[in-house]
């Protein structure tokens, strides 16, 4: 079973974190083995999701969005923790890089899901703040048929969203 990450990287909330990694796990424990997690290794919702991966035997496969990504983490603790992950993923896709760091978020956000036959997406619910933002991926996932469970760490519940059930992509 190849399961897809999209999610935030920063919570207004940092003590919900602890409920967001419970959710996912419980998840994770739920699915067919075994498990193959897709994920572009962000800070926040990826890693944590790389990690609950890795420790239930599964495999990780990486997309980076472009030839020199760790540059972009602005803490050192996220680079540290993209660089540990990466040498544990047993397949890492690089993409080219698109004109814009933004769009090349979003098209590695796009190729999470077309590799991926269910998605979790720890998201608030609101349109992305820019391309390729959470709201963003998960419109991708809806109008392309994929399951997703929606991991909300706001509310802090969990539901699955699917084009019928939720009437057409966030933001519409």
């Amino acid at each position: 079973m190849r399961i897809g990450i999209t999610g935030h990287q920063r919570l207004n909330d940092d003590s919900a974190w602890s409920w967001v990694e419970q959710a996912i796990g419980g998840l994770l424990d739920r699915q067919p083995r075994p498990v193959v997690g897709v994920t572009c290794l962000a800070v926040g919702a990826d890693q944590i999701f790389a990690r609950l991966v890795l420790e239930r035997g599964g495999d990780l496969y990486v997309v980076v969005p472009f030839p020199g990504y760790e540059r972009s983490f602005q803490e050192q603790h996220g680079r540290e923790e993209y660089k540990r992950l990466l040498g544990r993923s047993s397949e890492v896709e690089t993409l080219p890089p698109q004109a814009t760091d933004e769009e090349s978020y979003f098209a590695a956000g796009k190729r999470v899901v077309d590799l991926s036959e269910v998605m979790l997406a720890v998201w608030n619910g609101e349109e992305a703040a820019g391309l390729g933002g959470t709201g963003d991926v998960v419109a991708y996932a809806l109008t392309h048929g994929r399951r997703i469970h929606h991991i909300n760490p706001v509310t802090k519940e969990t539901s699955e969203l699917t084009q019928s059930s939720h009437g057409g992509a966030p933001g519409s």
